[in-house]
């Protein structure tokens, strides 16, 4: 399986810049970055984008998911309750992330001091041959940590010390159906969406950066 790369620092992912020409493969990625011990920074962060322009944006100090794009206004047109919907999923993520920082850490043997756990999930479409291709990746501290195949329905674990979550996760069928199920359907029904609310920007070749 192709693997995307994780980001490694916070910083990238508030510096993300307009790029490219129009391509056939379009994309949509969501980065969902949980800290501990990071001064001035939100504990949780989620940053979306498509075509790599980011478009979504949610922190746990504002609870509120909003659109980075005028274009993705459009999203309640096809989702009412779009934002608020997301709202209430990422105060759930947050929850999550503050647990699986903490197993980290044990798992890792670490106390105190800066951590970053980051989850990337995300899918492409070839608006050509319809080919959809989707991925689920955690990262600990800058490096990966477990990541979903979508071809074996299986997770992969690098790390020993990821292991056990694999175990659990293999034996976890409802969140590997989940999981599919967001990757062929969801995400490419959502993608292809939001590229037609930004055709005018997406499409547009030589973008100002």
């Amino acid at each position: 399986m192709r693997q995307v790369p994780m980001e490694p620092l916070i910083v990238t992912l508030l510096t993300i810049s307009l790029h490219g020409a129009a391509a056939v493969t379009h994309s949509m990625k969501y980065i969902h970055t949980g800290s501990t011990g990071v001064p001035n920074f939100p504990e949780f962060v989620v940053v979306g984008l498509v075509d790599e322009v980011q478009m979504y944006y949610y922190d746990s100090n504002t609870r509120r998911a909003e659109p980075k794009q005028d274009w993705m206004n459009n999203v309640t047109e096809d989702y009412p309750q779009f934002w608020e919907g997301e709202a209430e999923k990422c105060m759930g993520y947050q929850q999550e992330f503050k647990v699986g920082i903490e197993d980290a850490k044990q798992r890792f043997n670490q106390t105190g001091d800066v951590h970053i756990y980051q989850m990337m999930d995300g899918c492409e479409w070839d608006d050509e041959t319809e080919e959809v291709k989707g991925y689920f990746q955690y990262g600990y501290d800058g490096e990966d940590f477990i990541s979903f195949d979508l071809e074996t329905e299986t997770w992969v674990a690098p790390k020993p010390q990821a292991v056990i979550t694999k175990h659990n996760w293999d034996n976890n069928k409802a969140l590997i159906a989940r999981r599919k199920h967001y990757l062929t359907q969801r995400c490419p029904d959502y993608l292809k969406n939001f590229v037609n609310y930004g055709r005018s920007v997406l499409l547009r070749t030589g973008r100002i950066t």
